[in-house]
């Protein structure tokens, strides 16, 4: 373990399991800690942590809320959350007990596998944790179920087909956590609509202000700080609402607002391109002409 004055820094699983007071792992690649195990005062409040591995969380049983940020969030009825190797999180300030498992495994462990290049595609991973998956009673069954059967696994004596079984069960895991976390977008649409109202606002006020001008074309990065999202849910929510990622939603608001530049106004094409942000008229002129198969003369001739 690596420790700095603000960060704690775990290379390897063993290193870890030795810092939480919990046995040497039966695999040095995986390893399922109970969290009624674990004491809540290993780590001081506010210490920023660094895993080299993945991290999945089932918080069965919570009583109390759990502090992100400025923010509270509710586990009574159990959640799971995520984390990719170097990322960086903060220890709660909570003393609160929680039941369940948290799962750790190593990127070798899964390499020779498809889901070492595929585990990119579980767009969960780069959530903040405040953007955790909420489980219905249903399907924290089926959580839970998939978690005894890993640590029923891993007691048993390791064999050749032990890594095998054991990468299946993670995938399985993972691909159940993507069905529970499409019909959180569906069951969360009131806050999620809300969430679309405010990103439209935010990009009319930018707009309005011609905040182009100085700024460039608003980003995937700053609407996202400005809702307080991590970028990857973001473009994940508004896929489940919209069918459109984060990027192409902004191109679409940047398309109608070009729009009526184009017809309410006597500015030139390369003025339009540079008051909403764009480097190069060209590039406007471009996208443009995919998004409505008009160049922005032919559109705003199309008014005359």
């Amino acid at each position: 373990m690596q420790q700095h004055s603000d960060l704690h820094s775990f290379n390897s699983i063993s290193q870890l399991m030795h810092f939480l007071g919990q046995p040497k792992p039966l695999h040095p690649l995986v390893a399922l800690v109970d969290y009624r195990n674990v004491s809540t005062s290993v780590f001081e409040k506010e210490k920023k942590i660094s895993l080299d591995f993945y991290k999945i969380s089932f918080k069965d049983k919570f009583s109390g809320q759990v502090k992100y940020g400025q923010g509270y969030y509710d586990f009574d009825e159990g959640g799971l959350a995520f984390l990719k190797p170097k990322q960086v999180v903060v220890s709660s300030d909570n003393t609160d007990s929680y039941e369940g498992y948290v799962l750790f495994f190593h990127p070798d462990f899964i390499r020779n596998y498809a889901l070492g290049s595929l585990i990119n595609h579980y767009g969960f991973f780069s959530y903040a944790v405040s953007e955790a998956l909420f489980l219905s009673a249903k399907e924290k069954e089926v959580i839970g179920g998939l978690f005894n059967a890993i640590a029923n696994e891993l007691v048993n004596n390791i064999d050749q087909f032990s890594q095998d079984v054991l990468v299946s069960q993670i995938e399985l895991l993972l691909n159940y956590s993507n069905r529970f976390y499409n019909r959180q977008f569906i069951t969360r649409k009131t806050i999620n609509h809300e969430i679309l109202t405010s990103l439209d606002q935010l990009l009319e006020e930018y707009f309005d202000k011609d905040n182009g001008l100085k700024d460039g074309l608003p980003t995937v990065k700053y609407v996202s700080i400005q809702l307080g999202l991590s970028p990857r849910y973001l473009s994940d929510m508004l896929g489940s609402l919209s069918g459109q990622n984060t990027q192409q939603y902004i191109q679409n608001k940047v398309i109608e607002q070009s729009k009526n530049l184009l017809s309410s106004t006597t500015l030139s094409v390369a003025e339009v391109a540079y008051q909403l942000g764009f480097e190069h008229p060209q590039s406007f002129s471009k996208l443009f002409k995919i998004k409505t198969n008009f160049s922005p003369l032919e559109f705003r001739q199309s008014f005359n």
